[in-house]
């Protein structure tokens, strides 16, 4: 099924998520409490088992693999929006069901991502502040 842009909605629910959460006013604290407890040690286990890391870095800091590739440490993303994305997944990232990585897996990913670094503030790198 298709929705905005020919985009399939599934794309246009993940867009949707992706800009309404992850753009300023939007509580962390509120996205955490929404995410199920996960284990953030079996979380980077299976990160990095599962071979996410080629792709979005061993810190989720993203890169080009295939074109730009999301960087998920700290990710904005509510849990429900990064489950999809895993479930059914927009552009080359291949889909991981249930049969393939569990909910729980899924949410012991989540908080790991929720333990790394986030991105840094441009101040944070002298170079780029001549």
């Amino acid at each position: 099924m298709k929705g905005v842009l020919g985009l399939p909605v599934a794309a246009c629910i993940v867009a949707f998520g992706i800009l309404a959460f992850g753009i300023g006013g939007f509580d962390p604290s509120a996205r955490a409490q929404e995410a199920p407890p996960g284990d953030a040690a079996n979380g980077q286990r299976v990160y990095l088992a599962d071979g996410c890391f080629t792709c979005h870095g061993r810190v989720g800091q993203g890169g080009n693999y295939y074109g730009t590739t999301p960087t998920l440490a700290k990710t904005e993303l509510p849990f429900e929006g990064f489950k999809q994305q895993m479930r059914e997944p927009v552009r080359v990232m291949p889909a991981y069901s249930q049969a393939v990585l569990s909910d729980k897996e899924v949410a012991d990913i989540y908080a790991f991502l929720q333990t790394l670094t986030g991105r840094r503030p441009v101040k944070d790198f002298p170079i780029l502040n001549n």
